[in-house]
This record gives C-alpha cells, structure tokens and sequence, in this order.
C-alpha cells in the first residue's frame, strides 16, 4: 500500500532530480522510493537479495557519501559552500 511522504528540499535539488527522473522515464517518489528499499540492512552485503532488487541508477548512489557522521556531512557542505576559493 502507498502512502504519502512530504519531502522538504532545496529547490535546485527538487528541479535536478525531476530532470533526473524524466531522463530514466521514472518518478522522483520512485526514486526515493527505491533508495530507502537501498538502505542496507545491518549485516547485509551485496549478495543479498535486497541488493539485486534495487535499480542501476539507485545501485550507482549508494555509498556515494561514504560512512560519515552527520557533523561530517554538515561540515563538508561548511567546506564546499562557505569557502574562499572559487
């Protein structure tokens, strides 16, 4: 059964996964969809089922981000964008 989800995300990443999206001919809630299915449960490897179940383009993303704290993250997007080099 489907249920509803709201979603609260910069705008620029909303327009980027529509395009996203529209170019594998597939919805953002799939996409969303498919990578919560993504998240590895504790234990798990590759060779689990999970892992065959989920599509190319959500196997390409997950691990992208690595293994990192939220303070990691938060201080990679400090980093990217507040930073003084161009």
């Amino acid at each position: 059964m489907s249920k509803k989800l709201t979603l609260r995300l910069d705008e620029d990443v909303i327009e980027r996964a529509k395009a996203y999206a529209s170019e594998r001919d597939t919805s953002v809630s799939q996409l969303v969809e498919d990578y919560f299915r993504a998240l590895r449960p504790a234990g798990s490897n590759e060779s689990d089922e999970w892992w065959t179940q989920l599509s190319k383009p959500t196997r390409q993303f997950l691990g992208v981000l690595g293994e990192g704290s939220e303070e990691d993250y938060k201080k990679h997007l400090r980093d990217k964008y507040l930073s003084d080099s161009p």
